[in-house]
């Protein structure tokens, strides 16, 4: 599958987490609607399938992963912004073939796409912080 359909992936899974935080809605009320959206051809099925199911299944656990790179308690940040780190950090502990450069790139897109105007700054450093330690075999390598 290409990137651009991953990226869709990423976006229809961003308007899901969204959508939850806001709403409260079940995530399989959320995936069922994703699934019947026009946009949804337009994305990778599989890819969009594991990171809806592993972050739906994992969302608290991401949330404490990311903590200590965070300047405030996760649930201050906006809902975006939370979305946008959730998913990418789901992508750096459990999709190792996607490279972190590509998680990290794909995350600042989402934010400066969908969030605040300096929101991709925040995301961009602290998805940084997360990587040194959650790809630190990958970064040294790429350095080498």
């Amino acid at each position: 599958m290409s990137s651009s359909s991953r990226r869709r992936s990423r976006e229809l899974v961003l308007q899901g987490l969204y959508q939850w935080q806001l709403s409260g809605t079940e995530p399989a009320t959320i995936r069922a609607q994703l699934v019947e959206s026009s946009g949804f051809g337009a994305c990778d099925p599989d890819f969009f399938e594991s990171l809806w199911q592993g972050i739906n299944s994992h969302f608290e656990a991401m949330l404490a992963a990311l903590a200590p790179y965070l300047d405030r308690a996760p649930r201050a940040l906006s809902p975006i912004e939370r979305s946008v780190l959730v998913m990418a950090a789901w992508e750096l502990l459990h999709s190792p073939g996607v490279p972190y450069r590509v998680v990290i790139d794909e995350a600042v897109e989402l934010a400066k796409t969908y969030g605040a105007t300096d929101g991709y700054k925040f995301v961009n450093a602290v998805l940084d912080r997360l990587a040194a330690t959650a790809r630190a075999p990958e970064i040294s390598a790429a350095r080498a």
